[in-house]
């Protein structure tokens, strides 16, 4: 135990370090009237923001955000392997959805998001379709990029040993695949609290991007850089859980091979 605490500290010792000075640098520079805190609130008030209302965001926005969030990533995830799997195996289905991925990146989620609000309404859908819009792009071309990193040497092995295009598939493209697959994962779990965010923003009754909007047109700096923070953990956590099934499964392929 106090071994993995040393290579805690030593690893991410220096980053607590720069956290804690650039924190109470903040906290100084709000406190000497430097910035007006109604622009730029001290990291106590907003600590007071967000126990304050600690209950609301708790009970009622952070759980909002965080179903349309898994709901879009787990609808991103199914749909991005299948297309990134299907555009390996056929060419002729890459060159068709290659260019309609590239354009769905290319509209700002701004501008489209009404689209959705026109389609889906006020519900949870419109915010799903925002988020699954952001989310999936990421995982389609990470899994097809990394399914063309398989070794030329190990494929051309099984070839002359009988194996059809499933089985190398199987033993070599796919798991030679999974760093470049986890790494999308990781970044559209992330990808998807922005989605989700946006959504609110444009349209909701809860969640913390429409909490973020209230207390915005209200003036209450602190109570919006509260629900900034609940977001960025929210993304830290995920992206961290997505980070330990990363090194579960590489573990466990590595045990098989």
């Amino acid at each position: 135990m106090k071994t993995r605490l040393k290579k805690w500290a030593e690893q991410y010792g220096l980053f607590l370090l720069v956290v804690l000075l650039l924190v109470s640098g903040w906290e100084w520079v709000v406190r000497q009237g430097m910035i007006p805190s109604f622009i730029l609130p001290a990291p106590s008030a907003i600590w007071g923001a967000l126990l304050e209302n600690r209950q609301l965001l708790f009970e009622e926005h952070l759980p909002a955000t965080l179903k349309e969030a898994l709901i879009g990533f787990g609808l991103s995830v199914i749909g991005g392997l299948i297309m990134g799997v299907g555009m390996h195996f056929s060419r002729s289905l890459e060159k068709v959805l290659y260019p309609f991925l590239v354009i769905s990146q290319t509209v700002p989620l701004i501008a489209i998001s009404p689209i959705f609000i026109m389609w889906f309404g006020y519900s949870i859908w419109s915010k799903i379709a925002v988020t699954i819009l952001t989310a999936f792009f990421p995982i389609v071309v990470s899994t097809y990029d990394g399914l063309k990193t398989g070794s030329l040497e190990y494929r051309e092995l099984l070839l002359t040993m009988g194996a059809n295009r499933w089985a190398i598939f199987n033993k070599i493209q796919l798991p030679m695949a999974l760093p470049a697959i986890f790494s999308g994962l990781k970044l559209s779990v992330v990808y998807c609290v922005v989605g989700a965010t946006i959504g609110e923003w444009l349209g909701a009754s809860e969640g913390l991007g429409y909490f973020s909007r209230r207390m915005s047109g209200n003036l209450q700096a602190d109570s919006v850089f509260a629900s900034i923070f609940l977001l960025s953990m929210l993304g830290i956590v995920l992206f961290l859980l997505i980070g330990l099934l990363e090194k579960q499964v590489l573990k466990n392929r590595n045990r098989f091979n």
